[in-house]
């Protein structure tokens, strides 16, 4: 798989605006290396610090973090219309980006004639983006308002009408920033379904989003940024639950700070200090620790079963101080990362009261039915808002058997049947006993 876009050693200084700093001239930034050269650390900005990181075609990227992390920053790179202070950033074919609401747009003119100009700026002559064009205003559904003035269009317009141009350029790798939060449900729906085509045709997107759900369940990796540097980049499950336990503590340090002299040290979670090799499949504040996970087939700790058999599923917890606020999960994916089913308390409407000392969790799955194949399982302890107390991945493994065949995870109760000439030898399907056993 090739790269489509290499980002190596990048930074991004910006020169600070505060009085007191020496203002430089166009001519003197022309004859050096640019408006920051020569300008020390304190008359500068670090929006980007050695950030680096390389995306495969066809591949969904994804990139979190808080305001200021400098996440728009690096796409302007990408896109080209930043040059990097240092480093080397290469993106491969035709680049789409969507980065600031109504970027290129003209507010006098009418949304038709700001189609062909947004078009020529992606790259497109004005015979592809004719043959385009109805595709484009079917796609944004402005073709009541298409002839409009730009300037009287709502944000969402603005979104629809931008996502709908770039998108149908065809783009080798389209870069997305937030700009999917503005539109409607609908559309956002639309899109999403958009992108995905793009994926399957073995594009590359690049997605920023503060809807860390969304991010989640698009993208393939994810990079965190803070403050202009790299904290993490993986597995988009760990690398947004570590951002949200960060966000956690910093709000649980906003709220202790009063009273930080009465705290015991003993008390403050440690596994949030840990480098992030150390722990590559566990992560967590540990207020709650997930102590031991087993499955149970026919009454016994076992680790194979037949499709259809009643298994559950045993977590011992531990909780360091009593919880008010807390969510017991679990996952199950193939050993891919596929996932094929997950649940937990909240999503089941269980009202969380009181968590103290040590405790046993059971889930039962009656006549768990997943195809024949291996099976990872995730198990977690957060807060309802997300945060991990404990998260421990593929935290063991298990193994389903049948002696029927199909694709796919999910093994439905199923019977075949026909009429008319039809013939089967051996009595066809109804002769078969597991097929009268799946009408139950």
């Amino acid at each position: 798989m090739s790269r489509a876009i290499e980002v190596e050693r990048v930074s991004k200084r910006y020169r600070r605006q505060a009085a007191g700093y020496q203002l430089r001239t166009l001519k003197s930034a022309l004859l050096g290396r640019g408006l920051t050269a020569g300008l020390s650390a304190a008359e500068t900005i670090a929006a980007l610090s050695e950030v680096s990181f390389r995306v495969e075609r066809g591949e969904a990227f994804g990139v979190v973090g808080g305001n200021g992390s400098g996440k728009s920053t690096l796409l302007k790179l990408i896109a080209g219309l930043l040059r990097p202070t240092a480093g080397t950033v290469i993106a491969r074919g035709r680049v789409a980006a969507l980065i600031e609401l109504g970027a290129g747009f003209h507010p006098e003119i009418s949304g038709r004639e700001n189609v062909f100009i947004n078009g020529a700026v992606l790259g497109l002559s004005r015979r592809e983006v004719e043959r385009r064009y109805d595709e484009i205003v079917e796609f944004s559904g402005l073709g009541d308002f298409i002839e409009e003035p730009v300037k009287n269009y709502s944000s969402g317009m603005y979104v629809r009408l931008g996502f709908a141009v770039a998108i149908h350029t065809d783009p080798d790798v389209l870069l997305v920033d937030e700009v999917l939060a503005v539109g409607d449900e609908s559309f956002a729906h639309r899109c999403i379904h958009r992108i995905e085509s793009l994926l399957a045709r073995g594009r590359t997107v690049l997605f920023v989003s503060h809807g860390l759900d969304l991010v989640e369940q698009l993208c393939d990796r994810v990079l965190w940024l803070d403050r202009g540097v790299s904290r993490r980049l993986g597995e988009p499950r760990e690398v947004i639950d570590a951002y949200r336990q960060q966000v956690a503590e910093e709000e649980g340090r906003r709220h202790r700070r009063a009273k930080e002299s009465e705290l015991d040290p003993s008390d403050r979670p440690a596994a949030a200090d840990q480098a992030p090799a150390e722990r590559p499949r566990r992560w967590g504040s540990r207020q709650a620790e997930i102590r031991e996970a087993r499955l149970i087939v026919g009454g016994e700790e076992r680790y194979d079963f037949q499709t259809g058999a009643d298994v559950e599923l045993e977590i011992e917890i531990e909780a360091r101080a009593p919880l008010d606020d807390f969510v017991f999960g679990v996952a199950i994916s193939t050993p891919r990362g596929a996932e094929c089913w997950g649940t937990n308390t909240d999503l089941a409407g269980l009202e969380p009261e009181r968590l103290s000392g040590a405790a046993r969790v059971r889930l039962e799955i009656p006549g768990f039915r997943l195809a024949p194949g291996e099976y990872h399982v995730d198990v977690a302890v957060h807060s309802r808002d997300g945060a991990p107390y404990d998260y421990r991945r593929r935290v063991f493994r298990f193994t389903v058997s049948s002696p029927e065949r199909g694709v796919g995870v999910y093994f439905p109760a199923h019977r075949w049947g026909f009429e008319g000439g039809v013939e089967w030898s051996g009595g066809g399907p109804s002769a078969a006993p597991q097929a009268r056993e799946q009408e139950t």
